[in-house]
C-alpha cells in the first residue's frame, strides 16, 4: 500500500493535534487537579455530581431556614420571658392586695399600676418581628392579634396556624406560636357563679358565698356539669347541704360533709365536685342566727358570654352594644360555637355564618333588623341607635364558654376590683378576697401556659440543633463524595502529565525526520 506524502502529512498534523490536546488537558487538570469538567469527560460521574449538587443547595437552603427559625423563636422566647415578667409583677401586686392593713387609696394606687401593666402586656402580645409581622397572630402576620373590645375586654384576630419552614430532608419546624396557643388557653378557674335565691327580709347579709375557683378540672367537667344548677341551702351557723338539679342530696361530696367552723378567719373553703368555695358567716353581737337557715344560693357554671365588634370596613360607625341568649335551646342547637359574622345584606336584612366566613360559606341564619336588635339562631343583638348598620355592614361575634382567659382579662378584671372601695363594709372586702382568689389562681394558670409555650420554643431549639448537626454531616460526606467523584489523583496526573510531554516531544522529532526523506535518499 502506498501512502501519499499528502496523506502522511494530514495523518501526522491529526496525531500532533491528538496529542497537544491530551497535553492541554492534562495541563489543565494539573493546575486545579479537576477531572471532570463537562459530561463528556465522565458521563456517569457528571450525572451524580449534578445529584449532589442539587442536594447541596437544598442542604444550604436548610441551612438559611434553620437560620430563620433559630432568630424567631429567639425573639419569642425574649417576648415570652418579659411577658412573664408582667405576670410575675402581677401576681405580686394581687398577693399584696389581701393585705388587711391596705386603705382604698393604696389598692387604688395598685389599681394604677396595674392600668399601666395591661397597657405593657397589651404590647408585648402585639410585638412585631424585623420584618414587621406580628409574631403572635397565627399564619396572619399582618393583622394585630390583641385589640380590646368596646366593653374593655379583649379578643383574639389571629388564627391557630403556625409558620411551618423545612429544616431538613424529614422535618419541618414552626417558627412561630400563635396567640391563641400561647395566651387564649390558659385555663380559667372562675368558671363557676353563685346568685342568692332567698334569704331574710330585710337581708343583712348574714351569709355570704363567693362564685368559686375550679380547683379539678376532671371533676369539675364529669361531676359538676351533670348536675348543675345545685342549691346550696343553709341548715344552720354551723352546716349547709346541696342538691343538684333532680333534688338528690349531694351534700356527702363537699368539705367535712356539709359542717364549717363559722369564725374561721377569712370564711371556711368548701370543696364540692371540683370547685372550691369560700363561706363567710357575718354575724354581729345582738343577731338572730335562727335566720340563717332562711339564706340559699344557686351554684352553677357561668353561662356563655357573647361579645361583638364591627369590622374596619364597614360603612357605618354601628357597634354591638350587647347580645343576649333569649332561647337557649336554638342558641346550643345553631349558634356557632367558635364564632360567628353577622352580614348586612339590602334594606336591614342580614345573614348569620359560621368564623371563618368564606366564598362557599352557607348562612346559619337570616333575618331583618327590627328597631336596633336583630335575633339570630337564638340570641338578641343590639346596635347603637344612632347609627343603625347600612348594607355591606360586618360584624364579628365572639363567644366565650369561660373555659379559658386571656392573662389581659384577668389583669382587667383584677384592676376593676381594687378600683372599688371597700373600707367598712365587710361584704366589699369578702367579694375583694373572692376576685383576688380568681386573680391568683388565673395569674398562675397564664404564667403555666407561658411557661408550656416557652419550653416548646427550647425543644424546637434542641432539635433544630440537632438537625443542624446532621445536615453538617450530609454537607460533608456530599462535599467528599463530589471531591472522589470530580477530583484527580495529583501523582496520576503528575505522570500523565510527563507521559504525555514526551509522547509530544517524540512526534515532533519523528515527523521532522520523517519528513525530510525523499526518493533521492535511496538512490
Amino acid at each position: 500500500m502506498r501512502i501519499s506524502t499528502s496523506q502522511y502529512y494530514e495523518s501526522s498534523a491529526a496525531s500532533y493535534q491528538r496529542n497537544y490536546s491530551n497535553l492541554v488537558k492534562t495541563s489543565e487538570e494539573a493546575t486545579d487537579y479537576v477531572r471532570v469538567r463537562t459530561a463528556a469527560d465522565d458521563p456517569v460521574g457528571a450525572a451524580r455530581l449534578l445529584q449532589l449538587d442539587q442536594q447541596s443547595s437544598m442542604l444550604a437552603q436548610f441551612k438559611t431556614n434553620a437560620n430563620t427559625v433559630k432568630n424567631a423563636l429567639g425573639q419569642s422566647e425574649s417576648v415570652l420571658n418579659a411577658i412573664n415578667n408582667v405576670l410575675q409583677r402581677v401576681n405580686e401586686l394581687a398577693l399584696g392586695a389581701g393585705n388587711a392593713g391596705y386603705t382604698d387609696a393604696e389598692r387604688k394606687a395598685n389599681a394604677t399600676e396595674l392600668g399601666q401593666l395591661e397597657e405593657q402586656l397589651l404590647s408585648l402580645m402585639n410585638s412585631r418581628d424585623e420584618s414587621g409581622q406580628y409574631m403572635f397572630a397565627g399564619s396572619k402576620s399582618d393583622t394585630q392579634p390583641f385589640v380590646r373590645n368596646s366593653d374593655g375586654s379583649f379578643s383574639y384576630q389571629g388564627d391557630q396556624t403556625t409558620l411551618q419552614l423545612q429544616v431538613g430532608d424529614m422535618l419541618t419546624m414552626a417558627s412561630n406560636d400563635s396567640g391563641f396557643s400561647a395566651f387564649q388557653q390558659a385555663l380559667n378557674t372562675s368558671r363557676s357563679q353563685t346568685s342568692q335565691i332567698s334569704g331574710p327580709t330585710p337581708d343583712t347579709g348574714m351569709v355570704n358565698l363567693s362564685n368559686g375557683q375550679v380547683s379539678e378540672s376532671v371533676n369539675y367537667n364529669d361531676r359538676f356539669r351533670s348536675g348543675e344548677p345545685y342549691t346550696v341551702q343553709m341548715v344552720s351557723d354551723t352546716q349547709f347541704k346541696i342538691v343538684d338539679k333532680d333534688g338528690n342530696d349531694r351534700t356527702s361530696e363537699a368539705t367535712g360533709n356539709g359542717t364549717f367552723n363559722p369564725n374561721t378567719a377569712g370564711g371556711s373553703m368548701v370543696t364540692f365536685r371540683g370547685v372550691d368555695l369560700r363561706l363567710n358567716i357575718n354575724r354581729k353581737e345582738g343577731d338572730d342566727v335562727t335566720t340563717i337557715n332562711q339564706y340559699s344560693f344557686k351554684l352553677e357554671s357561668k353561662p356563655d358570654t357573647i361579645s361583638g365588634s364591627r369590622s374596619p370596613g364597614n360603612t357605618s360607625l354601628s357597634q354591638v352594644t350587647g347580645a343576649t341568649v333569649t332561647d337557649a335551646g336554638k342558641y346550643n342547637a345553631m349558634f356557632p360555637g367558635g364564632g360567628a359574622v353577622v352580614k348586612f345584606t339590602t334594606g336591614g336584612n342580614y345573614e348569620l355564618y359560621a368564623q371563618p366566613m368564606t366564598a362557599d360559606s352557607r348562612p346559619v341564619a337570616t333575618g331583618a333588623l327590627s328597631g336596633s336588635t336583630i335575633t339570630a339562631a337564638g340570641v338578641e343583638f343590639t346596635f347603637s341607635n344612632p347609627p343603625l348598620p347600612t348594607d355591606g355592614d360586618q360584624f364579628a361575634v365572639q363567644v366565650n364558654k369561660h373555659q379559658t382567659q386571656n392573662p389581659l382579662d384577668t389583669i382587667a378584671q383584677l384592676r376593676k376590683a381594687l378600683e372599688r372601695p371597700i373600707d367598712g363594709s365587710e361584704a366589699a372586702q369578702q367579694q375583694l378576697r373572692a376576685d383576688l382568689d380568681s386573680a391568683i389562681a388565673n395569674i398562675s394558670s397564664g404564667m403555666k401556659q407561658v411557661g408550656t409555650t416557652v419550653t416548646s420554643i427550647g425543644a424546637r431549639g434542641k432539635a433544630l440543633e440537632v438537625q443542624e448537626a446532621t445536615n453538617e454531616s450530609l454537607g460533608i460526606a456530599n462535599a467528599n463524595t463530589a471531591a472522589s467523584i470530580r477530583d484527580s489523583d495529583p501523582a496520576e496526573v503528575a505522570v500523565r502529565l510527563t507521559l504525555q510531554q514526551a509522547m509530544l516531544q517524540a512526534s515532533q522529532l519523528t515527523f521532522s525526520k520523517v519528513s525530510q526523506l525523499s526518493l533521492f535518499n535511496r538512490l
